[in-house]
């Protein structure tokens, strides 16, 4: 199986063509007896960048590692993104907005191919994820006050069958189950993961 440009352009027809009027994947996915989305309340707008690197032969994911001390996800692997606030022309303007705050990704460098189904967050958040191709040639300049490190991932290994797992963890006296994969010393799981496994079943996961 090929992971260069030409080939993920080609199969980037399996993407949303626009952004997904429901939030039809969430943390409850795996967990239809221990649900802990708060469902009483509306979702926050949220868009976050799954940026593909154009590098060569193979292309890369570039994630986050929150700052430890935020008070949603701290020190957890993440996309880039955050609210789409009242001024965001829509969630690739709030994605691309977001990312360059974040890292300082110039978003005339970004691309953007598609989306994945909207994602219903455990802390109630409802999240776009905006998929785009990033010229590799970029300085990162992280937030310090929120993003800890940025690191890129080949994307033959995220998108292997066998790198995805299902993990648990007790939560509220109850087992709950996440998505997760671990490359090298970075263990990526929960909302993030489950974007991934999204992105593999659209993009590369056998008929």
């Amino acid at each position: 199986m090929r992971f260069d440009e030409p080939e993920f352009r080609a199969r980037a027809s399996g993407l949303l063509q626009a952004a997904p009027l429901a939030l039809t994947r969430s943390d409850d996915d795996l967990n239809p007896d221990a649900r802990a989305i708060p469902h009483e309340r509306p979702p926050q707008p949220a868009a976050v960048l799954v940026p593909i690197i154009r590098r060569r032969p193979e292309l890369t994911v570039l994630l986050t590692e929150r700052t430890a001390h935020l008070r949603n996800h701290g020190g957890q692997i993440s996309f880039p993104g955050g609210k789409i606030d009242d001024g965001d022309a829509g969630p690739v303007a709030a994605a691309l907005r977001e990312a360059f705050e974040e890292t300082g990704l110039d978003p005339g460098l970004t691309e953007p191919l598609g989306f994945l189904e909207g994602y219903h967050t455990r802390t109630g958040y409802g999240v776009t994820p905006v998929v785009a191709l990033v010229q590799p040639d970029f300085p990162l300049v992280l937030h310090a006050g929120e993003v800890a490190s940025a690191f890129e991932v080949p994307l033959r290994f995220l998108m292997t069958a066998g790198n995805h797992r299902r993990d648990s963890r007790e939560w509220q006296s109850k087992l709950r189950f996440f998505h997760a994969l671990q490359f090298e010393q970075r263990y990526i799981w929960g909302a993030t993961a489950g974007m991934i496994y999204n992105l593999f079943e659209r993009m590369y996961a056998a008929p």
